[in-house]
């Protein structure tokens, strides 16, 4: 079997990387910026933590900031003639994944237009040229778009999200600064870094996880397990490791794949906007008690990774429900709701579930789930 990895071509990490933006952008002659930020991120002047580099640079760019939190595919449109109009031949995203999501559709069909539908670059999309430069600022610690060959649009026409996989929309350069994350609201903070932690466990627990990629995927949930708590708390300490901590979770679950627990929170998010963290990590726990007997002895590393003392004399039954109970405490620790009850109708859970079977994610599972078995997951959570 043969095994690929795909990853940035340069990323830089530590407080003040933002700095080597300009460096990049004169050595590789880029003319004009594109900027994709949110409104949000434009409105409290993180976005301009990065436009104030290009502009003491003396370089050009123009701002893009009609982003939705689960970016549509009328968003992605839009910027298409939007980057267009600016004349603009490079990307800059600044966000969590919504705005690095959209820089990666605009990109791709800028420089392959047969897709600009938007809807067939669903799955696996046959592109032939990689997509529009783009340098990822992420100023949240959970999405890891941008070290990521995957992006997911929303389609509002449809009530569902669509996964695109894809090596040509990876961002050329990645830049990690915990500095663009320290803004971060507690409960975002929270939402994101359990985002993360999902994408750390679900890569390692997937079916096509192997050597390479379990070592990212163990060093990401240790990481990740250390510096939440902090970093909800807005320490230094906590900023930087998880930062480093969810890029590495991407460098390795972009490469495998994850499982239902993604597929299930698509649905959420699709049906009712449900932010993306928050609907992992609630789901994240039950799906892994029913995971549990298709993962070998891999709950035992993650319950070690997680902190928890003893394990090695602890029954295969015992470190598998202590690595489901870390997950938990954790997730309760950072203020994560418990259940789905505030979220999900019942009359609706046909529908989701049918929706999380179709999605891009769940061949990955562990276990194969079928549709009855993802509504007994939901209703398990109602």
């Amino acid at each position: 079997m043969v095994n690929r990895i795909v990853l940035n071509e340069t990323s830089y990490h530590g407080a003040g990387a933002i700095q080597e933006i300009a460096t990049e952008v004169t050595k590789r002659g880029f003319k004009k910026a594109f900027v994709c930020s949110d409104p949000d991120l434009v409105k409290f002047g993180v976005t301009k933590k990065v436009t104030d580099v290009l502009d003491n640079a003396g370089l050009a760019y123009e701002v893009y900031s009609q982003i939705k939190p689960n970016p549509t595919i009328e968003n992605v449109q839009t910027g298409v003639a939007a980057f267009k109009a600016a004349g603009a031949d490079y990307l800059i995203a600044i966000g969590g994944g919504s705005s690095m999501d959209t820089a990666k559709a605009v990109g791709i069909i800028i420089n392959n237009p047969e897709f600009e539908d938007v809807r067939s670059l669903e799955g696996v999309a046959d592109t032939k040229k990689p997509c529009v430069p783009i340098i990822a600022v992420p100023t949240t610690a959970g999405t890891a778009a941008e070290v990521t060959i995957n992006y997911v649009i929303t389609d509002v026409e449809k009530k569902r999200k669509f996964v695109c996989v894809d090596p040509h929309d990876i961002p050329v350069i990645a830049v990690i600064d915990p500095e663009m994350m320290s803004s971060m609201p507690k409960g975002l903070t929270a939402a994101t870094g359990m985002d993360a932690l999902t994408h750390a466990i679900e890569g390692y627990t997937t079916k096509a996880a192997w050597e390479m990629t379990d070592m990212f995927h163990i060093k990401a949930i240790e990481l990740i397990s250390d510096s939440l708590r902090g970093a909800v708390e807005n320490t230094p300490e906590g900023r930087e490791g998880m930062a480093m901590g969810q890029y590495i979770a991407g460098m390795g679950f972009s490469n495998v794949g994850l499982g239902i627990v993604h597929s299930m929170a698509h649905a959420l998010g699709a049906v009712y906007d449900t932010p993306h963290g928050v609907a992992n990590a609630i789901l994240l726990p039950t799906v892994m008690e029913y995971n549990a007997d298709a993962t070998g002895d891999k709950y035992k590393y993650i319950a070690k990774a997680m902190g928890v003392e003893g394990v090695e004399d602890m029954t295969q039954e015992e470190y598998r429900k202590a690595a489901v109970d870390a997950v938990k405490k954790l997730s309760a620790d950072v203020g994560i709701p418990a259940d789905l009850k505030e979220i999900v109708k019942e009359e609706d859970i046909q529908f989701l579930a049918e929706s999380a079977y179709a999605d891009a994610c769940a061949p990955g599972n562990p276990k194969d789930a079928s549709v009855e078995d993802i509504i007994g997951l939901y209703k398990s959570l109602l």
